[in-house]
């Protein structure tokens, strides 16, 4: 039977998850298998679920509908639980089962480009989306400490609800009070999840730490990515992540091995090689 699969979120248009998915179904032999974009607000979640058929094999959840997509699921996995959202939905009997991928990813971009496979402290820079998914991403392999670091406090609730259910220990602190130098320093790894402009007149002072994962990968490079680059620190990057989040998805919505090597290729084409993407 033809299967379909599709990313989910508004805006939805710059998506690279078609790229990646469709590869994997070429490469894995699925000829009748397509996977498409669906713009869908987060108040459109839940009818647009309840809408879809049995040729439906998943869906991929992009901003801002992660948190309605782990609403509408009728089961979750435990750390689409711990995150409070979910980057993935799969079709189980009586339902959707809400997974979240993001962890995946922020783990597996820290070890094919960094190394990272443990640490005790942290800095996570912004408390947005990819926060709460980098908080479970840091706890599985040991980290005990996060120092978070927002603009205002008042934007720190989720994540700090996030590290209660994980047991981390969280400082928050706000952005004009930080020593950006001096956490980075005695951090093992650091994750940045704010946007260029913010990082830029600090870059310098947060490429001390020994690792460092910068999710924004447009434009390219960033000052981060310069800074790190001219350091000689090693760096990951979003299209890191967006690769590694992409082969658990796979995997699910096909039940095959993901095919690694042809989705990392379909990527670094559609990116014009900016990255070199390690698997």
């Amino acid at each position: 039977m033809a299967r379909r699969a599709a990313v989910i979120g508004s805006p939805v248009a710059h998506s690279l998850s078609p790229v990646l998915h469709n590869a994997a179904f070429a490469a894995l032999g699925l000829s009748d298998w397509e996977y498409t974009r669906v713009e869908c607000a987060a108040d459109g979640v839940p009818s647009l679920v309840a809408g879809l058929d049995a040729a439906w094999a998943g869906l991929s959840v992009t901003m801002p509908n992660k948190r309605a997509a782990l609403a509408a699921a009728t089961s979750a996995t435990r750390r689409a639980g711990q995150v409070g959202a979910a980057n993935t939905l799969v079709p189980v009997d009586g339902g959707w089962r809400a997974d979240n991928t993001d962890v995946d990813g922020v783990l597996g971009a820290l070890r094919a480009s960094c190394g990272f496979t443990s640490g005790t402290r942290a800095v996570l820079l912004g408390a947005g989306g990819t926060a709460t998914a980098a908080l479970v991403a840091l706890a599985s392999v040991g980290v005990r400490a996060v120092s978070l670091v927002v603009r205002s406090a008042s934007r720190a609730a989720e994540a700090e609800s996030c590290a209660s259910r994980l047991g981390l220990a969280l400082d928050v602190v706000t952005w004009d009070t930080a020593d950006f130098a001096a956490l980075a320093s005695s951090s093992d790894v650091l994750i940045s999840t704010v946007p260029p402009d913010a990082t830029g007149p600090i870059a310098t002072a947060l490429a001390g730490a020994p690792c460092v994962l910068d999710v924004i990968y447009h434009p390219w490079p960033t000052p981060l990515a310069e800074a790190v680059t001219a350091r000689g620190r090693t760096l990951a990057t979003g299209l890191d992540m967006l690769l590694h989040q992409a082969f658990g998805q796979s995997e699910q919505f096909t039940g095959l091995p993901a095919p690694r090597e042809a989705m990392r290729a379909a990527l670094r084409t559609a990116t014009d090689n900016i990255l070199p993407l390690p698997i």
